[in-house]
């Protein structure tokens, strides 16, 4: 059921279900994002059999058909969204010249019914409980509309936990650069050193920069940088935050230190990328 937001008297096209009947997905028109917190169950999704044991994700498209065929104490929590629910927000001034408006593309993969990407993304044990927090907080924001950017923070949840699980199916053979990746995509937003990250690959900075050299093009530390950038592109497209929640929400102490950074690897600032990449990314 779409919902109504109550401070800009509009309609988006999202639900949260805190207790999921599997049953009944998937919805018309609508995706859906299934965490799974206990229990089991078997069936076919598009008619090739699928067996889940908790903790698991559900990745399902508007057009998917699901049949469960059996379930053991089942517990599971859903977010349904429009696919229109990804359109970012359109600057008023370049609406006549650019009536369509970019769209989140982090996650699509995994709705998407072609090897590797079957509905149903791995899920290591690590990550659940980055998934599971921030799938919680996600709900919260939907039923609780706390102020008025709640939609951008819910679109700020929805590019971690599906960037998370999109990684986390690139590669199917884990390494020690594997369980690095892993901690940067799943801690990014916290403080993390480069000891961090050679105790999580068990070796010492030399050879864990050679193999991350071999496999990223780049170090660790230099490759954390990216990706903290990568995410924050997609937060200045994509949502309406102040450039202070970006900064936190991406490992960056201060503002001042994010727009440093941002402006010395992208060329430009933050603001300016926001106003540009809105403008100009149906046109690229």
């Amino acid at each position: 059921m779409p919902l109504l937001d109550r401070y800009k008297n509009r309609t988006v096209n999202i639900e949260f279900v805190p207790k999921e009947d599997l049953r009944r997905l998937p919805c018309p028109e609508r995706r859906a994002l299934v965490l799974i917190t206990s229990g089991s169950m078997h069936g076919t999704l598009n008619e090739h059999p699928i067996s889940l044991v908790a903790p698991a994700v559900l990745c399902l498209a508007e057009h998917d058909e699901l049949n469960v065929t059996d379930m053991h104490q089942v517990a599971a929590q859903a977010f349904h969204f429009h696919p229109d629910f990804l359109n970012s927000v359109r600057l008023s001034e370049t609406e006549m010249y650019f009536p369509s408006a970019p769209s989140i593309q982090t996650g699509l993969s995994l709705f998407r019914r072609e090897d590797p990407y079957p509905g149903i993304p791995r899920l290591t044990a690590s990550a659940y409980p980055h998934i599971f927090e921030w799938f919680f907080v996600l709900g919260m924001e939907v039923m609780a509309q706390s102020d008025e950017r709640w939609a951008c923070r819910i679109k700020k949840y929805l590019i971690q936990i599906l960037g998370l699980l999109e990684e986390l199916n690139q590669y199917r053979e884990p390494s020690p650069v594997d369980q690095v990746l892993e901690y940067i995509h799943t801690n990014y937003s916290r403080k993390i050193t480069l000891e961090d990250l050679t105790e999580t690959a068990h070796l010492n900075r030399v050879t864990l920069n050679k193999l991350f050299q071999e496999r990223c093009g780049s170090t660790a530390m230099v490759y954390l940088l990216s990706y903290r950038l990568k995410v924050a592109c997609e937060l200045l497209t994509h949502t309406d935050m102040n450039l202070n929640d970006i900064a936190r929400a991406t490992g960056f102490e201060y503002d001042t230190y994010f727009i440093k950074q941002f402006t010395s690897k992208k060329g430009i600032s933050p603001t300016t990328y926001r106003n540009n990449s809105r403008k100009f990314s149906n046109v690229q």
